[in-house]
């Protein structure tokens, strides 16, 4: 079925709704938004929209699954408003957040990667009773009070690190570790002792406590290292959906950019006679001078 235009090339916020299943208020709206060009009026004040509206329409659906509403919004809002080089400068953004979050998903790949051996061994710091050289203040005895869980100094001293860097990591959330009833003294468990391995992996890569958190968040609710295999891989499949995203966003943009152009040209005068395009002289014929010369 074809489009039901007004008359020429003149659309109605209903042609403008019907091809992507939006409703006629959501193109008032986009209009007020600024993702859409200002609308002509008919002499009853009814909206009238153009091809340029269509194409507006066009690249801010195809920009929504790669940058999301708001930047998509931004982004149309900048080029409506003349200013390209702020949409370029908002997608700029947009690609570096993609690109910073496949270095996060990398990173996280590695340290799984390199907790591995350590899992398989069995010879986790958690495992069996926790031994240290010396206890120091604040570190807790040589050995847990339950099986499988360790203290802080032991955990301290197996990771290369000291018990003040655990500590701060727990005030940051990224372990949870649970005090022994009757001294006091934290008791890392399994799990803790995962994260903190984890930590220290993702700490070694350069990565700050307020990113490292919500990874090892990822990890608990996953339920552990095996289960977070499954989540790595559907985040780096939707890493990729966003990219291809992104691509088919850029090309609706530049479409719309180029009609923009186009629009603001305006129509091109037809070339004078006898020139390339100008009347009969293009084709051999004989112009009207021509033609007088011949008769007289």
């Amino acid at each position: 079925m074809g489009r039901n235009l007004q008359s020429g090339d003149r659309l109605r916020p209903v042609d403008l709704a019907r091809g992507h299943g939006l409703s006629t208020q959501a193109i008032r709206n986009y209009e007020e938004a600024g993702i859409l060009p200002a609308s002509g009026r008919t002499p009853h004040g009814y909206r009238t929209y153009t091809s340029l509206h269509a194409g507006a329409l066009r690249a801010f659906l195809a920009l929504l699954p790669g940058h999301g509403h708001r930047t998509a919004t931004a982004v149309m809002r900048a080029v409506n408003q003349g200013s390209a080089d702020g949409a370029f400068r908002l997608i700029d953004e947009s690609h570096a957040q993609l690109l910073d979050d496949r270095r996060t998903l990398q990173a996280v790949e590695n340290a799984l990667r390199d907790l591995e051996p350590t899992a398989a061994s069995g010879t986790d710091a958690g495992s069996g009773p926790a031994t240290a050289s010396g206890t120091g203040a604040g570190t807790g005895p040589a050995t847990a009070s339950t099986p499988g869980g360790t203290f802080i100094g032991p955990l301290a001293g197996k990771l290369g690190i000291r018990p003040a860097t655990l500590r701060k990591w727990e005030r940051a959330g990224l372990m949870r570790p649970r005090r022994d009833p009757r001294t006091g003294y934290r008791v890392y468990d399994e799990a803790d002792v995962r994260d903190a391995r984890l930590a220290h992996q993702l700490r070694r890569g350069g990565y700050l406590l307020e990113q490292i958190a919500p990874l090892i968040a990822q990890v608990r609710a996953a339920g552990g290292l095996e289960p977070m295999e499954a989540a790595l891989c559907d985040w780096r499949s939707r890493l990729s959906v966003r990219g291809r995203a992104m691509l088919t966003g850029a090309a609706e943009l530049d479409a719309y950019l180029r009609e923009r152009s186009r629009t603001a040209q305006g129509p091109q005068p037809d070339p004078p006679l006898g020139e390339p395009g100008g009347g009969p002289a293009e084709h051999g014929l004989p112009g009207p001078a021509t033609e007088a010369s011949s008769t007289a």
